[in-house]
């Protein structure tokens, strides 16, 4: 039988850690952006909504997003590889698929340390 990959109370400190970091989320997000910017939150609504889908539409096309200063979105391929199943211990294979890499740019690594 597979050892598992963390024990009872190690989940309830990762749950724990989770529940005490703040997240912004889309509506903070807007209304932040409304405030700074001077616009209502629709236009700030629709501005980020068309930015976000500009990113989208130029990742899918498997072009790279540089924000000078934010950082630089790419699409990476990751190779197919073997894995284990943690329910059971059988060994199964993780397809290969495309992801989202986001390196920061240099003022944003400064401005977070």
């Amino acid at each position: 039988m597979a050892k598992p990959l963390y024990l009872r109370s190690e989940t309830r400190n990762i749950y724990h850690f989770y529940s005490t970091i703040n997240i912004m989320n889309k509506t903070e997000l807007v209304a932040q952006v409304a405030a700074k910017a001077g616009l209502s939150k629709a236009a700030a609504k629709a501005a980020i909504d068309a930015a976000l889908e500009a990113v989208t539409e130029t990742l899918v096309k498997g072009d790279k997003v540089a924000l000078i200063g934010f950082g630089t979105l790419a699409v990476a391929d990751r190779p197919a590889r073997e894995g284990v199943n943690p329910a059971t211990g059988a060994k199964i294979t993780i397809a290969a698929r495309k992801v989202v890499k986001f390196k920061a740019g240099a003022e944003l690594a400064a401005a977070v340390n």
